[in-house]
């Protein structure tokens, strides 16, 4: 399922088979937890900005509309009106950001849902459920993401846990690919890596989960409390371990200078709010300067110029920073949504250039442009 085409030292440019496509890698995929990417972009805009792979939330879609109704609906693709692949997070980090409204056990995390309060229950089987009638053509594992920094023994219990989630998903999986009327026949489980900032807990987790030969696997529970060097030396220490001859998932990361490094230690997968959030915020990415500007800074009132003059995105193509800012000032829904078709359509060309860096062999030298651009790695 996964074919690896050229590599620069770790940097490597792939393709991942789906049945609904082939994922060209390095890739980033575009956030849509909710099936719908928050700034007001439509599926015909994700294929517009170049997006291959859609990210969607199992645990809030099974809060909200529910994955039984949208199995009724013909599954997550047609729900979403998206015929390219899709990935579904398990819900794992929800167990960390919802810590105030769940309680972890063997069999299962019960969770007080953030929407109306009522009662949930959620174990490893009944995640794989879920995300078998949402009919994903990645489904993720379920896992615990520790909360960094964390107490070693805790960190240790978690992730023994974790692989047990682990064999009960997979087994989960097979069951469901015995049954006649799956949304999506072919899923692929990636297992996840745990071990907080713990270098030889990640390297046994990652031993450990590698022996059972999935179609892929991530690496969680870092961007969540540790400093970009920790981050950076552990996925170091997790690579050597993991299936050269699977995908890489680094999940949840992060700057485009984030993915350039993550991409230079071996990392063929991401996913990130960062440029929606940004962009609802008015931090739009440029390819020159400092790589983003803040369009409600005073500066730009009277800039008749587009949001980055190189930037082949309709956006650039049509409208001053100006009226951007403009929009911006004024309340107007429109200026999120063209804030986040540029810096959606930024990511994309980000990963395009990465993968045609590593093809023609000048990747370190777009690594280091992408690293002289200090804005660029900015979060806020």
């Amino acid at each position: 399922m996964f074919n690896l085409q050229a590599n620069v030292k770790k940097a490597r440019r792939g393709e991942f088979i789906t049945t609904r496509g082939t994922i060209q890698t390095p890739v980033f995929m575009n956030v849509a937890t909710q099936a719908a990417i928050k700034g007001a972009l439509s599926s015909e805009d994700l294929k517009t900005v170049g997006c291959q792979v859609a990210l969607a939330n199992t645990y809030h879609l099974h809060i909200r509309p529910g994955d039984e109704l949208i199995r009724s609906l013909g599954g997550l693709h047609r729900f979403m009106a998206w015929d390219a692949p899709i990935l579904t997070d398990s819900g794992g980090f929800q167990i960390f950001s919802l810590a105030g409204l769940r309680k972890i056990s063997e069999e299962g995390v019960a969770f007080q849902s953030h929407v109306d309060g009522r009662k949930i229950f959620m174990s490893p089987e009944d995640c794989i459920r879920i995300q078998s009638n949402l009919g994903a053509d990645i489904i993720m594992a379920f896992d615990e993401c520790i909360e960094i920094p964390s107490q070693r023994e805790y960190i240790e219990t978690s992730c023994d846990r974790t692989y047990r989630w682990l064999l009960r998903c997979r087994d989960e999986l097979e069951r469901q690919k015995e049954t006649s009327d799956l949304v999506s026949p072919q899923q692929a489980l990636f297992g996840i890596n745990q071990g907080a900032t713990f270098g030889d807990i990640r390297i046994s987790h990652m031993k450990q989960i590698a022996e059972l030969d999935l179609p892929g696997y991530a690496i969680v529970g870092i961007a969540v409390g540790e400093t970009k060097e920790e981050m950076y030396d552990t996925i170091e220490i997790v690579e050597e371990h993991m299936p050269a001859d699977k995908p890489r998932y680094l999940m949840g990361v992060g700057t485009p200078q984030n993915i350039v490094e993550a991409v230079a230690r071996g990392i063929d997968f991401f996913d990130c709010v960062m440029p929606a959030r940004n962009g609802r915020h008015g931090r739009l990415y440029t390819w020159s300067g400092s790589g983003s500007i803040n369009i409600n800074n005073e500066q730009y009132k009277d800039d008749d110029s587009p949001i980055d003059a190189t930037c082949s995105c309709s956006v650039c193509a049509t409208y001053s920073r100006a009226y951007l800012r403009h929009l911006f000032k004024s309340g107007e829904m429109l200026a999120l949504r063209l804030a986040v078709f540029h810096n959606l359509h930024f990511y994309n060309s980000l990963m395009e250039l990465i993968r045609k860096s590593i093809e023609d062999g000048s990747f370190e030298a777009f690594r280091n442009y992408i690293l002289s651009l200090s804005g660029a790695g900015d979060e806020s």
